[in-house]
């Protein structure tokens, strides 16, 4: 007989304590998983994504926008953390100092090299069925943007296209263009306070 043990979000805790900030961590299923760091341009996608969002949330007072160390204990007991996600002030009065006890509104996950679009559209996936109500697939390597909301079809964007979330985010908006990584010609920053 296999003696099993349920892990918990305390238990989560004290482990990330324990490693420290160098470790992402979640809890899938009672078990802790050790996330692998993401590449630099796929951080950096889900920065620039991050920072739009922010930038339009912040000054309205709609909510909270964080990053890819903020967990969420998820109604089914998994503690996950999104790339970006994106929290109703009114759903999250005060920001927790450990995990937030609910589903995101908006999650975000951005293709890094470690990641199959398999899995990540199953963690997008259970964010939906544990009550997020907007996934976002960000995927560098093609260029391209998926959305998905429960029971409906997933839209995918390319360079060129807007992408809006009218129901969650009404007003906000980015061109997809606009999130890739640029590429800095020769020359580009450099101090030329001294030429």
């Amino acid at each position: 007989m296999e003696d099993t043990m349920t892990l918990t979000a305390k238990d989560l805790e004290h482990v990330q304590d324990t490693l420290g900030d160098d470790y992402r961590l979640e809890l899938i299923a009672g078990k802790i998983t050790l996330m692998s760091p993401s590449g630099y341009e796929s951080d950096e996608v889900a920065f620039r994504f991050g920072r739009r969002l922010a930038d339009w949330v912040e000054p309205k007072r709609a909510g909270r926008v964080t990053g890819s160390s903020a967990g969420f204990t998820l109604p089914n007991a998994d503690t996950r953390a999104p790339d970006v996600s994106f929290v109703k002030a009114e759903r999250l009065r005060r920001a927790p100092r450990s995990f937030a006890a609910l589903a995101p509104d908006l999650m975000v996950e951005v293709k890094s090299p470690s990641d199959t679009v398999a899995d990540l559209e199953a963690k997008i996936q259970t964010f939906l069925e544990q009550g997020t109500q907007v996934g976002i697939l960000i995927n560098p390597e093609t260029s391209t943007v998926k959305v998905f909301c429960l029971g409906a079809d997933v839209v995918t964007l390319h360079d060129g296209a807007i992408l809006t979330v009218p129901d969650l985010l009404p007003g906000w908006s980015v061109a997809v263009s606009e999130l890739w990584s640029p590429v800095f010609e020769e020359g580009e920053g450099e101090d030329r306070s001294e030429a």
